[in-house]
């Protein structure tokens, strides 16, 4: 019977042995169970794995150990000095079809559309709605594209140029005539950009009373921030200052534009090389295209097709110390 009874138990040891997992070898010098290599590969680690440690707990090359410090040789694991990074390709200017475009600097709200229309009524020079070229981005989408457009001396910037250039160029030929002028009130912060891509270019100031402006705003707008409106204002006051500071150009002020129209485009014409146009000044008998927000003023004000005058009053009331300063800069008596 007892011999029975060690019969049924060793058979029951070996059939678990059977369908138990496999056992794993005491020796360390033993290679790891089958599925290790492939956990090694992954990165996974077991129970008991720490930060440092690989699989089976052993720590990986380049950490430290117990009694490893600073300053010790640490073989393989020792950190490797930064390779220092190549400088970015820059294509050479690679020319323009336009040579000389024409820039108008100016704020919103300072007269830009109006200097336009009186331009774009010129027979020699086309003056469209704003363009926003600074808007207008090309993409390399695939990882070798930049290596393929530096075979060819470019990059993205310099393609954004010609890309910009070409859209001047075909406005201009599209026209028929001889001078093409942008008035993007936003291009006052591209102004390196602009010279970057056209290093003749021509540029010219328009300049309007800071506190004018910020009443054109507030009168335009149906909830007004004044604190708001007088950060936007200083913004393109600051910019303008900095951009003449900086580019050589010809300065009008929309309050002579106003007042005394013919002479501020004579004034303007003779800059551009062009020979002055009374009809000009009509601008309500030529075609501009269609008034519409976003590219410009679209107000009854100029549909009108009439110079009005600028409205008065003490444009430096209320005004922050700031632009008021900027005001008497540009020659705005209290």
């Amino acid at each position: 019977m007892n011999a029975v009874r060690k019969g049924l138990r060793r058979r029951g040891r070996l059939l678990a042995q059977a369908l138990g997992p496999p056992r794993r070898p005491a020796a360390a010098s033993q290679q790891p169970a089958p599925g290790a290599a492939r956990q090694q590969s992954r990165g996974e680690t077991g129970p008991g794995a720490g930060p440092g440690t690989g699989p089976e707990g052993k720590r990986e090359r380049g950490t430290q150990g117990p009694g490893q410090g600073k300053g010790q040789d640490q073989g393989r694991g020792a950190e490797q000095p930064e390779q220092p990074k190549r400088p970015a390709y820059v294509a050479p200017h690679a020319g323009r079809l336009v040579d000389s475009p024409v820039f108008v600097l100016s704020s919103v709200r300072s007269g830009s559309t109006l200097l336009r229309v009186l331009l774009n009524s010129h027979s020699k020079i086309r003056a469209p709605h704003e363009m926003h070229l600074r808007t207008v981005h090309v993409q390399l989408t695939r990882p070798f594209t930049a290596e393929a457009m530096k075979g060819l001396r470019l990059d993205r910037k310099e393609l954004e140029h010609l890309l910009w250039d070409r859209v001047l160029h075909a406005e201009l030929t599209h026209s028929g005539k001889e001078v093409i002028v942008d008035k993007t009130p936003a291009n006052l912060f591209v102004w390196r950009r602009l010279r970057d891509c056209w290093p003749n270019a021509r540029y010219v100031f328009l300049r309007r009373h800071p506190g004018a402006v910020v009443s054109s705003l507030v009168n335009r707008r149906a909830e007004p921030d004044m604190a708001a409106i007088h950060d936007e204002v200083l913004r393109y006051a600051e910019a303008m200052d900095e951009a003449a500071g900086e580019l050589a150009g010809h300065t009008v002020t929309y309050e002579r534009l106003t007042a005394d129209p013919e002479a501020a485009t004579r004034d303007l014409c003779a800059y551009l090389g062009v020979a002055w146009e009374p009809g000009m000044l009509e601008y309500g008998e030529h075609d501009h295209g269609t008034f519409r927000p976003q590219m410009g003023d679209w107000s009854e004000k100029i549909k009108s097709g009439r110079i009005q005058a600028a409205r008065d009053g003490d444009h430096y009331e209320g005004l922050p110390a700031r632009l008021a300063e900027i005001a008497e800069g540009w020659g705005y008596t209290r």
